[in-house]
């Protein structure tokens, strides 16, 4: 192999992070998208592949530039993922509320309703 093509994965990977770089420290450049999170479904779908895919990555004896270009690129679908998780996740805690709420005062009707919101949504994460 030559040095051409040992180190080729590198410069590639360093010439990409730093196209249209940042002009501050604190910024970072966005050059994926990641896949979507459109729904709750589809971010724990994506969030349960693509952690199963860093794990794999992770468990190697060592991280070429290659591995860690891979795992750059799936973290922009895991924080899609957890973008849309933590959005769902804050209206299922105001909807478990309202449960709380509604038993503290005996609101059957709201119980049993929002119950059944909250527990639609909860099983979407774990059945």
């Amino acid at each position: 192999m030559s040095i051409v093509s040992k180190t080729l994965p590198a410069t590639a990977l360093v010439t990409l992070l730093t196209i249209g770089g940042p002009a501050h420290a604190d910024e970072r450049p966005d050059h994926f998208k990641g896949l979507p999170a459109n729904t709750l479904e589809e971010a724990v779908r994506n969030f349960s592949e693509h952690n199963h895919k860093l794990e794999a990555v992770l468990t190697q004896d060592t991280l070429t530039s290659r591995e860690l270009f891979a795992i750059h690129e799936l973290t922009y679908t895991l924080e899609n993922a957890l973008e849309r998780i933590n959005t769902e996740l804050e209206a299922l805690a105001e909807t478990l509320e309202e449960v709380h709420v509604a038993s503290e005062t005996a609101d059957t009707e709201t119980v049993r309703s929002k119950g059944g919101e909250y527990l639609s949504v909860s099983r979407k994460m774990i059945p």
